[in-house]
């Protein structure tokens, strides 16, 4: 039996209806748990549905924990997508894992497709009119332990959450018993203000918790006095916390009338610390439960959570994400592979949600990936003596690929993958016009890419923008959960040395600065560089470093600098910014910018099939660099002279400019 599912249209899911002797292990992309029988798994790649999960309503018609909008609806979606800036936790379990979830046609209100599936004997009521919260309240009413919300204590008595309880849908912190909120006091003493009691006080306005040192509005305890403010979460926390999964040992609150630093991520705190006796260590309260193993996307191995790094000689060790020193003494993230010396740390690396996933046993996560990982070589035919593939079946081709070192025709030819000129080792087809580069060839049809955590899934696409350097081509992409990046992108490691600039650059998600290869602001981040302010994106450091023009007789170099004040482009005769990156003959003293070089379209080849369902056209257009004689646009009515889209139809005669074309 097969099925098409619509979270992942590019491949059949088959049935497995029992579960074989060496059993499967992965995990549900629908639920998150460890797959098991009866379920749906894609042959093509590691995509495993529960045969629940897989049969889960698209619409569920409303939810009683959500009846603000009883009316609308909720709709079955995918976490995460790079541009869903809106996209929140799960309102009971509080957490955002990457999994099906329903989420309100109104607003962005969302449930976990495990907690949106809850029934008797849960009771939910309606938005309670509390007056103790900034956010209304709903009202959980059970006489058992609510499963779903194991994981969480009362706020105020912090004891498990076995009875009738508040919970604020808005705020993953606010939960607690209906019965610590009816019994609420109105004065308090506290050990962080020791000379004066805190009276229970409400304001609709952002006030400072002194404690946690957030903004906050609703119910607080308060000194008018003295300005010492502490919201309701803070004012009564829990005098013990164990978490074995982070520390052996429990960790004991310990107050401050000062700041600290943490042992766990070396920054500072405020007033409330936790101490671990046994091994005299200083935390946040949020650091006790950091997770011990993570995989994060920029590294090929887990990484460990450790307090100091033991070291045969104290050197010095920086951050392989922000470059700044590491503290050897102090808590952070590294390698436990031997003579791997990856250190990050520890906001640094999670910092984003997207970039790492925690791992619970190292081994488990070892057999995952080799299980994920599938080569692009359906099989090799014949090799030679020093072991390499000469002659191999490709995915990507119905026909055998040949390995050869030199052209025996003096044509640019491109990789049919990478869309760039053939000039090293090669593969190509002796019975049609396909070429690909042999590092190419042996990329991973699946494999994991540092710019997310997911599986990237080697796929093939007419005519598609790339999510990183936003160039149009036709070759191949590798999809990550809604992202589709080329091949020149995907080769990109996120620590690089540049020809443009002297010293090594990283990538940085946060950096919005202007590129200084095209003067561009970088709008997901961008490379730079740890000692001066240079910054570079993806479009300038993918640039060719050599291209042809009917300019010039010779081949353009890419030229990274210009001694001359004022430059002009030898092809627009516009004035070029020379601080700015450009293409240049030295014998002939050419010059011009890259993109009257490269044109608006360098990675397509002709003949492109560009989809009728991404123009007004009502058939497929296909593109091409030359036309001949000046046809009229049918678009503008001005005469076409290059790179046009023609109707792929004979009968039909539309023609289009490309810079007519509404993307």
């Amino acid at each position: 039996m097969e099925i098409t599912h619509p979270f992942h249209e590019q491949h059949p899911l088959v049935l497995v209806a029992e579960q074989s002797n060496e059993g499967l292990k992965a995990y549900c992309d629908g639920c998150g748990e460890l797959i098991s029988t009866p379920c749906f798994t894609c042959i093509h790649c590691n995509y495993h549905l529960h045969k629940q999960c897989a049969e889960a309503p698209l619409q569920i018609p409303n939810h009683p924990i959500h009846p603000k909008h009883s009316d609308t609806g909720f709709f079955l979606r995918q976490r995460p997508y790079h541009d869903d800036h809106w996209v929140n936790g799960c309102a009971l379990c509080k957490e955002k894992r990457n999994m099906f979830f329903y989420e309100c046609y109104s607003c962005f209100f969302s449930l976990d497709i495990k907690c949106a599936h809850l029934s008797s004997p849960y009771k939910f009521s309606q938005l309670s009119k509390y007056d103790i919260h900034k956010h209304p309240l709903t009202f959980i009413e059970s006489h058992m332990a609510i499963d779903v919300l194991k994981n969480f204590n009362c706020l105020w008595c912090h004891e498990p959450l076995t009875y009738d309880i508040y919970f604020c849908s808005d705020c993953p912190s606010f939960i607690a018993h209906k019965k610590c909120l009816d019994e609420l006091p109105t004065k308090i003493n506290h050990p962080s203000h020791h000379i004066h009691p805190l009276f229970l006080n409400y304001s609709y306005g952002n006030h400072f918790c002194n404690l946690c040192q957030k903004e906050h509005s609703g119910h607080f305890f308060c000194c008018s006095l003295c300005h010492f403010n502490i919201k309701l979460e803070c004012a009564l926390l829990r005098s013990i916390i164990e978490d074995k999964r982070s520390h052996q040992h429990p960790f004991f609150l310990l107050w401050r009338q000062g700041s600290f630093i943490c042992d766990a991520c070396d920054t500072e705190g405020n007033y409330i610390s936790y101490i671990c006796l046994k091994c005299y260590i200083v935390v946040h309260k949020k650091c006790i439960s950091l997770p011990r193993i993570i995989k994060f996307s920029r590294h090929d191995h887990c990484i460990f959570h450790k307090y100091f790094l033991e070291t045969q000689e104290l050197t010095k060790q920086d951050c392989k994400i922000c470059f700044k020193k590491v503290k050897l003494d102090r808590g952070s993230y590294s390698c436990g592979k031997p003579g791997c010396n990856y250190v990050v740390h520890v906001n640094c690396v999670l910092e984003n949600e997207n970039l790492y996933e925690v791992i619970e046993e190292e081994k488990q996560y070892d057999e995952l990936y080799e299980k994920s990982m599938q080569s692009s070589v359906i099989r090799v035919i014949e090799v030679n003596e020093a072991g390499e593939a000469t002659k191999i079946e490709h995915f990507s081709h119905q026909h055998c690929l040949v390995l050869a070192d030199k052209m025996e025709e003096e044509i640019d030819r491109k990789c049919d993958m990478c869309m760039l000129s053939i000039s090293t080792l090669f593969y190509y087809c002796s019975e049609c016009p396909f070429f690909l580069h042999k590092t190419c060839a042996e990329l991973p049809k699946i494999k994991r890419h540092w710019f997310r955590q997911w599986n990237a899934i080697l796929d093939f696409e007419g005519f598609l923008a790339c999510s990183l350097c936003s160039q149009h081509c036709n070759g191949f992409f590798y999809r990550i959960r809604g992202w589709q990046i080329c091949i020149r992108c995907a080769k990109v490691a996120d620590i690089i040395e540049c020809e443009g600039h002297q010293h090594f650059l990283f990538f940085d998600f946060k950096c919005k600065e202007k590129c200084n290869g095209c003067g561009n602001k970088c709008s997901i981040g961008a490379f730079r560089c740890g000692e001066c302010r240079f910054v570079l994106d993806f479009g300038c450091l993918t640039l060719p470093q050599s291209a042809l023009h009917k300019i010039d007789e010779h081949i353009l170099n890419l030229t990274y600098d210009d001694d001359k004040k004022q430059s002009w482009c030898d092809i627009c005769e516009q004035e070029r910014d020379p601080s700015l990156w450009y293409y240049s003959c030295s014998i002939c003293e050419t010059s011009a910018h890259p993109k009257c070089v490269l044109g608006k379209f360098p990675f397509l080849k002709d003949g492109s099939t560009f989809s009728s369902n991404k123009h007004n056209h009502h058939h497929d257009l296909k593109f091409f660099r030359k036309v001949e004689g000046y046809p009229e646009c049918s678009y503008c009515g001005k005469l076409c002279h290059e790179e046009i889209l023609k109707c792929k139809e004979s009968t039909c005669d539309y023609i289009l400019h490309c810079k007519c074309l509404d993307y």
